[in-house]
Parts: C-alpha cells; structure tokens; sequence
C-alpha cells in the first residue's frame, strides 16, 4: 500500500511540475515579438465577424429545436463578450437572444436585473434593428412566427 504521504507528496511534485510549466509558457509567449500583433489582429476579426449583422444564420422560426439551440448559443455568446469587456458584441448576441425568444417580456425583465443599466439600454436600442433582420430572414415564409413590435417593447 502507498501511504498518504506518498500520495500528497507526489501530488505536490506534479502540482509544481504544472506551475512550471504554466510559468515556462507564458513567459516564453510574452517575450515574443509577434505576440501583441497576432493578439490585436485576433481580436479584429473577432469584433468583425461577431458585429456584421449580415452573417447571422438565423434559424427557421417553425424548427423549435434549432431556435432553442441558436438562442442557447447566442446567450452564452453575449455572456462570455460581456464578461471579456467587450459591450458592442455581447449586446449584439443577447439582442438576437431576446428575438427568438418565446417570451421576450420574462427574459428582457431578466436581463434588466443582471445587466448593468448602460449595457440594458445598449441592448433596448439594438432590439428594433434586431427584429428587422429576423423579419427580413425569415421573408414571407414564416408569417406566423414573425416576431412583432409589440414583442421587443
């Protein structure tokens, strides 16, 4: 049998080997010359393509399983921008939320107790905008799961 202190010994010895790899990395990325480059120019592309209106999928209104999961998707999205700082793009994905959100009204009084008051009304002004888009989406086909003004007030 192995003791415990074996146990908390090798536990310890693969901790620091971690932390020393953790330590050896980073230190060896922040010394690169290209590294702050490459940082800005991942950033803008992610700022591009997460704020271009045009590029949204957006889901068949009359498929309940894909607008369930591109509202999932969306919401995690503009949660993790939200919570990088990035206001513009996070906004952005939880407005699309909120337009193909079943219940538009329960989850806006959600997001008003969460989000600080700038960011609510940030979100508040992108909704008509939102709603257009979707409506232009989903065309003519889709009549009956059009989502309507009265929605996004």
């Amino acid at each position: 049998m192995v003791s415990k202190s074996t146990i908390g010994v090798c536990a310890g010895v693969a901790g620091a080997l971690f932390v020393g790899y953790c330590i050896y990395f980073d230190k060896k990325r922040r010394n690169d010359p290209d590294f702050k480059k490459r940082l800005r120019e991942k950033r803008r592309k992610g700022r591009k393509g997460a704020s271009s209106s045009a590029n949204i999928k957006w889901p068949d209104l009359k498929d309940q399983e894909a607008v369930q999961k591109f509202f999932l998707t969306q919401v995690q999205l503009g949660e993790e921008l939200l919570s990088t700082g990035e206001v513009e793009s996070g906004v952005a994905h939880l407005s699309r939320a909120v337009a193909v959100c079943g219940q538009p009204q329960q989850l806006l009084q959600v997001l008003q107790q969460t989000l600080p008051p700038q960011v609510f009304q940030l979100l508040l002004a992108q909704l008509p905008a939102v709603g257009k888009s979707i409506m232009e989406a989903a065309g003519d086909s889709n009549e009956g799961a059009k989502i309507t003004e009265d929605d996004l007030e």
